[in-house]
């Protein structure tokens, strides 16, 4: 009995070094493993490469002064991307009032603000809004999607009619942003993105003043009515070579362009056509004054105006039209100073 005791033991002992011995093993092997495990790639290994045609994580620094649209490709993606460029350079000619599906109440295009096909800096380019949107937009007091700015532009600028979300129409704009704003970062505003910076001269803004700096550098272009220069046979036929920018066929009161301030920023920064945000020709003060000129014409009446800002505190100082929270008059808010 004593032996056999003792043979138990010898057993356990036995198997209690070779699990010991197993355990080493095992352990030896995991290290060998550890140390032959490659080094975790560098950030910059995980970022989209630059054909991928989708966004990068830290993308464009600024809207480039020179943009090259990118090519369209010849997928379902890329067909409806290049539908949608030729929808903002050719706005009239595909969804004009004189077309099978008028949406537009003008003959402009959305390149007729939007220059170069919506990639000119501070010229309001498209470049990086599809990584921005949905944002808060006073206008409407609320966080708005980027397919409801485009109505906006529609309604107001194009003095036309809202676009269901999923019409071809809207599909195909949307894409095309996207396809430009490729390279754009998300999540953020770059530099280029809406108009110049623009000091408003402590004073009213003088129409007779702007006369004359439109008859100088404007007109030769825009008309000596506003009533810009029609396209012709082979070259923007059923649009305009240079749109009008007051009268029927011009933006209407409720567009963005109606205001002083943001007329003046858009004119300093791109016109006569060819000056660029870093070399103007025009003075703030010129920019100023020619801006209320364009504005002091008569032109298309967008219907209830009266809804817009539901904040009343959230309207800009340059909205031209009733209500106000202020006792300043609509004439100041028109022509300004801004001093309030």
């Amino acid at each position: 009995m004593h032996y056999y005791n003792q043979l138990i033991g010898l057993v356990k002992l036995v198997k209690y070094i070779t699990l010991l011995m197993a355990l080493g093993v095992l352990l030896i092997v995991c290290a060998v493993v550890v140390v032959k495990l490659p080094s975790p790639p560098a950030a910059t290994d995980f970022r989209l490469p630059p054909d991928s045609g989708q966004s990068h994580t830290a993308g464009l620094p600024a809207v480039p002064d020179n943009f090259e649209i990118p090519p369209f490709e010849e997928t379902r993606e890329g067909q409806l991307a290049g539908y949608g460029y030729r929808l903002i350079t050719e706005t009239y000619a595909l969804v004009g009032p004189d077309t099978p599906n008028p949406l537009t109440g003008n003959r402009l295009a959305c390149s007729s603000c939007h220059l170069n096909g919506g990639t000119k800096p501070f010229a309001a380019p498209y470049i990086g809004l599809s990584g921005i949107f949905p944002i808060y937009i006073g206008r409407e007091d609320k966080i708005e999607s980027l397919e409801e700015r485009i109505n906006g532009c529609f309604e107001r600028s194009m003095n036309g009619k809202a676009l269901d979300v999923n019409d071809e129409v809207m599909r195909a704009m949307v894409t095309y942003i996207k396809h430009i704003s490729r390279e754009a970062s998300v999540g953020t505003r770059i530099k280029g993105q809406g108009f110049v910076d623009f000091t408003p001269p402590d004073r009213t803004a003088d129409p007779a003043r702007g006369a004359t700096v439109y008859e100088k550098h404007c007109q030769s272009c825009h008309g000596a009515g506003g009533e810009g220069i029609k396209g012709s046979n082979g070259h923007r036929e059923g649009g305009y070579i240079y749109p009008p920018l007051w009268g029927p066929d011009s933006y209407n009161d409720g567009a963005g362009m109606a205001r002083l301030l943001t007329a003046a920023r858009f004119i300093k920064g791109n016109m006569p056509l060819g000056v660029t945000h870093d070399s103007p020709l025009l003075t703030d003060e010129e920019a100023y004054d020619v801006a209320a000129f364009i504005n002091s014409h008569s032109r298309p009446v967008k219907a209830n105006k009266e809804k817009d800002y539901p904040d009343l505190k959230k309207k800009p100082k340059d909205c031209p039209y009733p209500p106000y929270t202020d006792d300043i008059s609509p004439e100041q808010h028109k022509y300004g100073p801004f001093n309030f």
